[in-house]
């Protein structure tokens, strides 16, 4: 029997979980996940990067996991864990980073970016995010991570990382495997309700630039009104100069499961935005519903999901622990 391919992947438990987090990683996660060694982190280490708010952070860690089983990560198929729960994330990081050159992570582009929007109170942790992204994924051995295309660089620095740290200390036995990315599916890139050119994101200060996965359908439904399209009435896809258009006709196709030539005959038979939002608002209260009335499940029987979080910090942990020593073992530290 051939052996699965090792996957690991996470998300940040910033705020609530939005359609983007769930078209662009996690439904494909879902949909992949017989295929594959699935290992889901709650990545709360990498959540204190930017200021958070310390009295939310254990709920936002204990949502996150509950909306993974929600939207359908099986737990007996995938090992679903807490990043900070396992130190060994923390240690590796360390010593990464004595073997990752400074310039490596100053041309890094999300630095580039985030640093400028938090001025002077940009910290150490947001230069050295990359570093223990590299961890997570080192640590585990994983042979693929999926990725979209603001995390391509990030995975390309894991890869450069591993590669000199093999080269250096372990180059008959490489300590660590080297990741390939699995690439997304296209049609799953959600742009902000308010900015087509703009990915939905968790840090928007405005709420309603996104769906969020626990919304209700009030909420969405005014959210969608509210939304940016333009004053040409026409329905169409892939226009340069109408990126809201193509954003709301994308979220469409990929809610519908439709093809784009069905969406595009679809439109024909409606007076102009009116109508689309009504039925895009429909779709997307419908798509939602059953993962809202599991997450209430999973959060309502808390000892379960203690069960499950303990269950995957220990199969994580043994698995990273012993990454961890064949590491300091070629780096020569007394064991």
């Amino acid at each position: 029997m051939t052996k699965k391919k090792r996957v690991l992947s996470g998300v940040q438990p910033t705020g609530s979980l939005h359609l983007g987090n769930y078209l662009g990683a996690i439904r494909n996660w879902v949909e992949s996940q017989s295929a594959y060694e699935n290992f889901f982190c709650v990545v709360d280490l990498h959540a204190i990067t930017a200021p958070h708010q310390p009295q939310e952070l254990a709920a936002n860690t204990r949502s996150v996991a509950a909306l993974y089983i929600a939207c359908g990560i099986d737990p007996q198929e995938s090992t679903i864990f807490v990043q900070s729960q396992i130190s060994a994330h923390a240690e590796l990081t360390w010593l990464l980073n004595c073997t990752t050159p400074l310039n490596w992570l100053e041309r890094m582009i999300q630095f580039k970016e985030k640093a400028v929007k938090q001025g002077d109170s940009v910290s150490v942790g947001l230069l050295d995010y990359p570093v223990l992204m590299a961890a997570d994924i080192l640590l585990y051995q994983a042979d693929l991570v999926p990725v979209g295309e603001d995390q391509k660089q990030h995975l390309e620095l894991t890869r450069d990382i591993a590669l000199r740290f093999n080269d250096r200390y372990s180059p008959e036995k490489p300590t660590f495997i080297i990741p390939d990315p699995l690439i997304r599916k296209e049609g799953a890139r959600v742009m902000s309700l308010l900015d087509g050119t703009k990915k939905m994101s968790k840090s928007d200060p405005s709420d309603g630039s996104r769906i969020n996965l626990l919304d209700d359908a009030d909420t969405i439904s005014k959210k969608i009104k509210k939304c940016k399209t333009d004053l040409n009435r026409e329905l169409e896809f892939d226009h340069p100069d109408r990126p809201e258009a193509h954003n709301l006709m994308s979220l469409y196709m990929v809610l519908s499961g439709q093809t784009k030539e069905a969406v595009i005959n679809q439109s024909t038979s409606l007076r102009g935005w009116g109508d689309f939002k009504n039925l895009l608002t429909e779709s997307l209260i419908t798509n939602l519903q059953p993962i809202q009335v599991k997450y209430q499940e999973v959060v309502q029987e808390t000892s379960y999901l203690d069960r499950l979080l303990l269950s995957g910090k220990e199969k994580a942990a043994a698995i990273a622990n012993q990454t961890l020593r064949e590491a300091k073992e070629v780096l020569g530290f007394l064991l």
